[in-house]
C-alpha cells in the first residue's frame, strides 16, 4: 500500500495494513452462520427494533395501540397542514379516472398497466413531489429477485421470504409476489431493460443474504436506475399525464365514503389544487428521511412518510410499522457520502466485513437485520470498530477480495458506480476496503393491502414501499424491487377496472374533522403538523447522528 496514495486519514493506516495482511488467509474462508438462538439474541441485544424505549403506542385511528417508532407516531399524531374550510372543492383542476401519487417504480408501473387496461393517457395523472422518477426505486443498486432459474421455483422463493420476514408476512401477498416474479423480468426485458447476462446469454444470477438460491438479477450496480429509466421512457412515449414538484397532502373523500382524489400542493406556485379521480393509487414510498433513532439514511430527499399519513387519516389500516430495515453496509467515510448505500451485491461477490484488526466477525450473507446487528455489536459492544474524524464508527468491507475471487476487472465491470463514487475521494475500492456502518434503508411496514392492492378504504389502492405485509418484519435483498413492479402492475390494473364502473359523489374533507376529534379523544396535545413534505436539516437536525445511537 505504500505506493498508493490513500484517501483515508493516516491514523487509519495501521488498521488498513492489518486488513491487507489477513486478506490472503480469508480468501475462501467460511464463517459459520448463526444458529436460530444466536440470531435471536443478537437481534434483541443490538438491533434498533428491539430498543423498546424508542417506540410508543399510537393513540388515534383504526390502528390505535400499535407500537411504532416515536418519529412515525409524531407524524401520525399531528394536525393536517390544511384546514378543510380553506380548500375549495368545487374548483376541480384535474378530473381524471386514475390518480397515481408517486412516480417511482410502483407508480410508473401502475400508470403503464392502467393504460394497458384501457384508460386513456389523458385520464391518468401521475403526481410527483420532485421530478419524474425521483424515488428510492432509482437508487436501488444490487438487483431484483425472481425465481426463473432451472434450479429455482416460486415455492422456494416463497419460503426464503417467509423465513427472512420472521414468519410475520401476509402469506397471500408473498404468494402473489413470487408467482408474478418471472413475468416481471420478462416484461422488463420486453420494454428494454438490459440485465446482466453470461456469455451463453443466460441471466447472471447472484446470491443475497437469506436466500437459498442464486436469483438476484442485476444491471451492474445501478439496477434501479436502469429499470426506472426504461419505465420513464415508456410513460413519456405513451404521453401519460404527470405533474412534477407537486405534493399530495390529503385525500379527498365523497359522500359514499370513497377516496375520490387528493388535495395537491404546487410547490412552485404555493397553490393548492384539486384532483378528482375514480381510483387513487398511493405509491409514495417510505419514511427514511425521518432518520429513525437518528440513523443516517440511503433514502432520497422526498421520503418523509407522506403516504401513511394521508391513508391513515382517510381510515386505512396500518401494519408492521414497528419494524424498520437498517441496511448493514452504509458508507461511514468519506463524510460527504455518509449513509449512502454500499450494495449487498458487494458481499454477494465476495467482499467481507472485517473489524479494526482485519478479523472476519460474521457470515457476510446473514439476513440484513442479523448482519446489521453484528456490525453494531462489533462497533459498540466489542469496541472493534474504526473511528472516523467526525467520531463516527464503522467496520471495513473488504472489497479487494472481489477481484481476487472473481478475477481482475470484476469491480470495474460490475460495480462501476461505486468504483467511480469512491474514486472521487481518492479511495480505490480495488485496493482498499470501504468503511461501513448500518444505515436506515427501508420501511418494512405501512398501509395494509390485499392481493389486488386495495386498502381498507374504497377507491384507495397502494403499492410499493408505502405498504406493509409482504416482507414481514425483515426484507431480503432484491425483494423490494420485485415488490414495486408486481404490486405496481396489480394496482394499475385493479385501479383501471374500478374506474370503468365507479361513480363519484359529492366531495368533502370530513375525514380530517373526524381525525381532529380523534386526536382530542386520544389526549394528543400538540402543535405538530404533517405531512412535512421535505425534511429539515437546520439547527439540531444535522447529518451527524451516530453519536446519539447507543
Amino acid at each position: 500500500m505504500s505506493d498508493y496514495e490513500s484517501g483515508y486519514p493516516d491514523y487509519m493506516r495501521e488498521s488498513l495494513e492489518k486488513v491487507a495482511a489477513t486478506r490472503a488467509s480469508r480468501v475462501g474462508k467460511s464463517f459459520k452462520a448463526m444458529t436460530a438462538e444466536e440470531k435471536d439474541k443478537i437481534l434483541r441485544d443490538f438491533h434498533p427494533d428491539w430498543k423498546m424505549d424508542q417506540k410508543r403506542g399510537l393513540k388515534v385511528g383504526p390502528s390505535k395501540g400499535q407500537l411504532m417508532p416515536h418519529e412515525v407516531v409524531d407524524i401520525l399524531e399531528a394536525h393536517s397542514i390544511i384546514k378543510p374550510e380553506d380548500i375549495d372543492l368545487s374548483s376541480i383542476d384535474y378530473d381524471i379516472d386514475v390518480l397515481i401519487i408517486g412516480a417511482g417504480g410502483a407508480g410508473l408501473s401502475a400508470a403503464i398497466l392502467a393504460h394497458d387496461s384501457g384508460i386513456g393517457p389523458d385520464k391518468i395523472l401521475i403526481v410527483q413531489k420532485l421530478r419524474l422518477g425521483d424515488a428510492n426505486s432509482k437508487m436501488s443498486q444490487g438487483g431484483i429477485q425472481a425465481a426463473d432459474a432451472p434450479n429455482d421455483s416460486p415455492t422456494i422463493h416463497y419460503l426464503d421470504i417467509i423465513g427472512g420476514g420472521h414468519y410475520e408476512n401476509k402469506p397471500e401477498l408473498v404468494e402473489a409476489m413470487v408467482n408474478d416474479g418471472p413475468d416481471v423480468i420478462k416484461w422488463h426485458e420486453e420494454l428494454g431493460v438490459l440485465y446482466d447476462k453470461l456469455e451463453d446469454g443466460t441471466m447472471q444470477l447472484a446470491p443475497g443474504g437469506g436466500t437459498s438460491r442464486l436469483r438476484m438479477h442485476s444491471c451492474k450496480d445501478y439496477t434501479g436506475m436502469e429499470i426506472t429509466r426504461i419505465l420513464m421512457d415508456e410513460v413519456l412515449n405513451r404521453q401519460i399525464g404527470y405533474v412534477e414538484f407537486t405534493s399530495a397532502v390529503e385525500f379527498v373523500m365523497d359522500d359514499k365514503g370513497q377516496v375520490a382524489g387528493a388535495v395537491l400542493f404546487d410547490m412552485d406556485s404555493d397553490e393548492y389544487k384539486i384532483a378528482r379521480a375514480k381510483s387513487t393509487i398511493l405509491a409514495t414510498g417510505g419514511f427514511g428521511r425521518l432518520h429513525i433513532q437518528s440513523f443516517e439514511t440511503t433514502n432520497h430527499y422526498g421520503a418523509t412518510g407522506d403516504g401513511i399519513i394521508m391513508a391513515y387519516r382517510a381510515g386505512a389500516n396500518l401494519i408492521h410499522l414497528d419494524s424498520t430495515q437498517f441496511h448493514p453496509t452504509g458508507s461511514a467515510y468519506p463524510e460527504q457520502i455518509v449513509g449512502q448505500l454500499c450494495t449487498e451485491k458487494l458481499r454477494g461477490r465476495g467482499a467481507q466485513p472485517v473489524n479494526v484488526d482485519g478479523e472476519l466477525f460474521v457470515y457476510p450473507l446473514e439476513t440484513r437485520d442479523v448482519e446489521a446487528s453484528a456490525l453494531i455489536r462489533e462497533c459498540f459492544g466489542r469496541e472493534n470498530g474504526v473511528t472516523t474524524p467526525s467520531g463516527m464508527k464503522g467496520v471495513w468491507l473488504d472489497t479487494p477480495l472481489i477481484d481476487i475471487i472473481n478475477g481482475e476487472g470484476t469491480i470495474e465491470r460490475e460495480f462501476a458506480a461505486m468504483f467511480r463514487n469512491y474514486n472521487k475521494f481518492g479511495i480505490d475500492i480495488r485496493k482498499e476496503p470501504m468503511l461501513v456502518f448500518p444505515t436506515l434503508h427501508y420501511q418494512n411496514g405501512g398501509v395494509e393491502i390485499n392481493v389486488r392492492c386495495e386498502t381498507s378504504v374504497p377507491g384507495l389502492f397502494a403499492a410499493g414501499e408505502v405498504c406493509g405485509g409482504v416482507h414481514g418484519k425483515n426484507r431480503l435483498m432484491g425483494n423490494s424491487q420485485l415488490d414495486l413492479y408486481v404490486f405496481g402492475r396489480r394496482a394499475g390494473k385493479a385501479g383501471a377496472e374500478r374506474a370503468k364502473t365507479t361513480k363519484i359523489g359529492k366531495l368533502n374533507l370530513d375525514h380530517l374533522k373526524r381525525y381532529e376529534k380523534g386526536l382530542k379523544e386520544g389526549g394528543v396535545e400538540t402543535t405538530r403538523k404533517s405531512p412535512m413534505l421535505l425534511p429539515e436539516y437546520r439547527g439540531e437536525k444535522t447529518l451527524e447522528h451516530q453519536l446519539k445511537l447507543l
